[in-house]
C-alpha cells in the first residue's frame, strides 16, 4: 500500500480558505469578533494606508476626469478596490516586484511610480510610460492573466539566483477562468517558485458575473488543488487585508511556495468609461457595496483608535489635491514624438521589409516638411 505524506507544517495549515473570508472591521468600521489567524498591524501602518487611500482615490478620480478631457483613451477606475491594492503595495520589500493589471494604478501610485508615467499606456505612448526596472513594476498588462506567467516565470529565476525576492501578480476573478491562470499555479507550485497570486474578486469579469464563471465555493480554493497556500479574505477590509498580506510575504519569503489570496471586494465604477454597468447591475447592488467602503470603514476605525483627527484629514486631502493637480499639468503637455519608434525597436537587426517601411515613412514626412 503507498503511503502519501502529507504537509504537518503548521504556518502551511494557517494557509488554508478560511470558510468565511477573514474580517477584522464590520462594515461600520468597528472591530469585529474574529477567530483570524492573522496579526493586526500597527495603528501607525494602518494610518499610511489611510493617507495613501486618500491619495489613491483622488488619483482615480482624477485620471477618470482626465479621460471625458480627451488626455485618456480609456481609465478603467478601480474605486471601491483601495484596500486591496494599496494593502498589497505596502506589504511589498523594496526589492520585490508587481506583476499589475490594467485596473491596479493605484497599486503602482502606492508603489512610488510617478503618476504622469502611470498614465503613459492608456494615453498611447508607445510603452509602458515608465522604467519598470526603476520602481520594480512590471508593464501593466491588458490581456486577462498573461502576467501571472511572466510573475511566476520571474519569481522561479530569482530563487534560482538565490535573490531574496518575492512576485506579487494581481489579476481579477475574470483571470481565474483563463488558462494563463491554472498554468502559473501549476507551475509555481511544482517548483515553489515566490509568488503571490493576489485575485481581486469584484464580481463581474466586465459585464459576466461570477457564478456564470465558476462553481467553486471560492476562487482561494482553486489554489488548493494545486497544493498552494491559499486564503481569501474581505478586500473592503482594510485591516485584514494588510493582515493577510502581510503573512502571505513572510510565507513566501521563507520558502514555503507560492500563496494564492482572493480579496472579495466589488468594482464602483463601470468596466471603464466605455461601458454602461447599469445593463448588468441593480443600483441597489451597488448601494449595498458602497456602504461598505473601504475609506469609510478605516476612518472610523482609525478615528476611534484616536490617531486620526481632522487636522490629518485635512492634510491629506490637501496633499492628494496637490499631487491631482500636478496630474492635470503634466497630462497636458504634448508627448515629443518621433515615427522612426516605430521600427526602431522591432528587432536587432532590422529585416529587410522593416528597413523598406522605415525608410518609406522618412521620405513622405521629408515631402511634407518641403
Amino acid at each position: 500500500m503507498t503511503t502519501i505524506e502529507t504537509t504537518a507544517d503548521a504556518a502551511y495549515q494557517r494557509f488554508m480558505p478560511a470558510d468565511v473570508p477573514v474580517q477584522y472591521l464590520g462594515a461600520d468600521g468597528k472591530a469585529v469578533d474574529s477567530a483570524a489567524r492573522y496579526a493586526r498591524p500597527s495603528d501607525e501602518r494602518l494610518l499610511e494606508m489611510y493617507r495613501t487611500m486618500v491619495n489613491g482615490r483622488r488619483f482615480d478620480q482624477q485620471a477618470t476626469a482626465l479621460t471625458k478631457q480627451g488626455r485618456l483613451a480609456v481609465y478603467p477606475s478601480a474605486r471601491g478596490q483601495e484596500a486591496c491594492q494599496i494593502a498589497a503595495a505596502m506589504c511589498l520589500g523594496e526589492s520585490d516586484w508587481m506583476f499589475p493589471t490594467y485596473r491596479d494604478s493605484m497599486a503602482l501610485a502606492a508603489r512610488g511610480v510617478d503618476q504622469v508615467e502611470l498614465l503613459g499606456m492608456l494615453a498611447g505612448y508607445w510603452h509602458c510610460g515608465y522604467d519598470p526596472k526603476q520602481y520594480r513594476v512590471a508593464p501593466q498588462c491588458t490581456p486577462l492573466a498573461t502576467q501571472l506567467l511572466h510573475a511566476t516565470g520571474f519569481a522561479y529565476a530569482e530563487q534560482k539566483q538565490g535573490r531574496d525576492t518575492v512576485a506579487l501578480a494581481f489579476c481579477g476573478d475574470g483571470a481565474t477562468s483563463e488558462g494563463d491562470f491554472h498554468e502559473a499555479l501549476n507551475f509555481a507550485a511544482v517548483f515553489k517558485a515566490p509568488v503571490i497570486f493576489l485575485v481581486q474578486n469584484n464580481g463581474f469579469a466586465i459585464s459576466v458575473p461570477l457564478a456564470r464563471q465558476t462553481a467553486a465555493p471560492s476562487l482561494s480554493h482553486k489554489g488548493v488543488g494545486y497544493g498552494i497556500g491559499s486564503e481569501q479574505v474581505d478586500g473592503n477590509d482594510p485591516v485584514a487585508m494588510m493582515s493577510v498580506m502581510d503573512e502571505a510575504v513572510a510565507y513566501v519569503r521563507a520558502g514555503k511556495g507560492p500563496v494564492v489570496v482572493e480579496a472579495h471586494t466589488y468594482r464602483m465604477d463601470a468596466h471603464t468609461n466605455a461601458d454602461d454597468a447599469t445593463r448588468y447591475r441593480k443600483a441597489d447592488e451597488v448601494e449595498g457595496w458602497l456602504a461598505r467602503d473601504p475609506m469609510v470603514r478605516l476612518d472610523a476605525y482609525l478615528e476611534s483608535r484616536g490617531v486620526l483627527t481632522d487636522e490629518l484629514r485635512t492634510q491629506y486631502t490637501e496633499s492628494a489635491d496637490a499631487d491631482a493637480a500636478a496630474l492635470r499639468a503634466g497630462m497636458n503637455v504634448e508627448q515629443q514624438v518621433d515615427p522612426e519608434d516605430l521600427f526602431r525597436f522591432v528587432y536587432s537587426t532590422p529585416t529587410p521589409n522593416l528597413i523598406e517601411q522605415r525608410d518609406q515613412v522618412a521620405a513622405e514626412i521629408a515631402a511634407e516638411e518641403n
